[in-house]
């Protein structure tokens, strides 16, 4: 499937176009803003942009009110429906965020059942009990994400919501032509939800790519034939830069062997995690890393790493954000793409990862490991590629079963000769490959 070897770039459109947190239902063509950074994204290797929500909510997205009009802030379909277009004409593709949990208090049936309360047609949409007191005293209570009542959990085992969430997806493509669907703590939907959704979508569009939000726990409970294409990685994720601050390469070689690795107890060989090193739910990379040197390294990595790479704007060029009080720095308004030294890196990989074929569908072994330096293989039947990572500041020189010449992709393709030993440079990188 194309997911599998595309590279994405996730979008927070109410943040990156400057929109106000609180909807002031002031129409505002905002989204357009986004159009002029797809040259840029054509030219960084972008293959699919995710776009975090864009229906109408009350403040962040997450607390939908209406599933089938883009939200006023960013402007309306025909704004959305373009910006597809434009993608598409430039060959990268778009998913959307489905936020199918929970909905906003404001959400039209939500509001009809707060009006009627045991007469309303769309009391069983929702988990409510008409004989409790919530905080809005209401004068009744209902089931919610996280204890948050602002967040309203549907009834997704009610045939009615199940139709409706269907037909919106729909909807949603017949409107806006997407490419697939991220599904908000997809760990808190029904699994019979999840089978019926997989079904309804991939009739319609047989290669749509469907990746869940997932934090703990077998990701394979979601991710299977009958439910998700992909689940976000977290495991790794926080291996990632706790491996590279406490200067522990063990940890996440750890993780990448239990997930990928050839033993039969290997969790996920064969399968394509959807990887990344921040997001809009977690401080910013380039904040979190104790040496921000590091940051062409952890890219490095999450390129040749097992799974599909996704990079979130304004990371590409080191973009700091650290929570406060709420996420809103975590999502910046960004007006036009920068471009510095990482991001050329960053392009650099993205190329290596599109041009290796083992990157994309290899197997993943360990070849040589220390606390702050390492190298992982990842092999198919046209090539071996091995990553090779020190985060000292001497060279390292690590023992290998192999003598011969390999290529240096990350420096100009240079023929390296390889003698039961590789050398890495103090606080650098080489990604060598061999064909078979």
């Amino acid at each position: 499937m194309w997911f599998e070897s595309s590279v994405f770039y996730q979008i927070y459109p109410l943040g990156a176009c400057g929109a106000p947190f609180e909807n002031d239902h002031q129409p505002a063509h905002r989204l357009e803003r986004l159009s002029s950074w797809i040259p840029a994204l054509n030219e960084l290797g972008i293959d699919c942009i995710l776009l975090n929500p864009v229906f109408e909510s009350i403040s962040h997205g997450y607390d939908t009110t209406d599933y089938r009009q883009v939200d006023t802030r960013l402007g309306d379909n025909d704004d959305l429906a373009r910006f597809v277009s434009h993608c598409h004409q430039a060959g990268i593709r778009v998913i959307l965020d489905g936020v199918f949990n929970h909905v906003g208090r404001e959400f039209a049936p939500f509001l009809d059942v707060l009006k009627n309360r045991e007469a309303s047609p769309y009391k069983d949409w929702f988990m409510i009990d008409f004989y409790a007191d919530n905080n809005y005293g209401d004068h009744l209570s209902y089931q919610n994400w996280e204890g948050n009542n602002n967040l309203v959990k549907l009834n997704l085992n009610n045939p009615d919501v199940v139709h409706y969430l269907l037909e919106t997806v729909k909807y949603w493509i017949d409107t806006f032509d997407i490419d697939g669907l991220r599904l908000d703590v997809a760990y808190c939907l029904a699994p019979d939800f999840l089978r019926a959704l997989h079904t309804y979508a991939k009739q319609l569009c047989p290669d749509f790519f469907l990746m869940g939000e997932t934090l703990h726990g077998d990701y394979n409970q979601w991710m299977n034939e009958q439910m998700l294409d992909s689940c976000t990685n977290y495991e790794c994720y926080k291996g990632l830069y706790s491996s590279f601050n406490t200067r522990n390469f063990f940890e996440i070689l750890y993780s990448f062997n239990r997930q990928f690795g050839n033993e039969q107890w290997c969790l996920y060989r064969g399968k394509h995690l959807f990887n990344f090193v921040d997001n809009h739910d977690v401080e910013r990379i380039a904040s979190i890393l104790n040496v921000k040197t590091n940051l062409p390294l952890i890219y490095t990595m999450l390129m040749t790493m097992p799974g599909i790479p996704c990079i979130y704007y304004g990371s590409e060029w080191g973009m700091e954000g650290k929570k406060n009080a709420d996420d809103t720095a975590l999502r910046p308004e960004v007006k036009e793409l920068q471009r510095n030294e990482l991001t050329d890196t960053i392009r650099k990989l993205i190329d290596i990862h599109h041009q290796q074929s083992a990157l994309i569908d290899g197997s993943y072994a360990q070849v040589a490991l220390t606390n702050t330096a390492c190298i992982y293989a990842r092999e198919n039947e046209k090539e071996v590629i091995w990553t090779c990572i020190n985060l000292d500041e001497q060279p390292a020189v690590l023992g290998v079963n192999y003598a011969g010449t390999m290529t240096d992709l990350l420096h100009e393709n240079e023929d390296v000769l390889i003698s039961s030993q590789v050398t890495i440079d103090a606080r650098s990188a080489r990604i060598l490959k061999r064909e078979k």
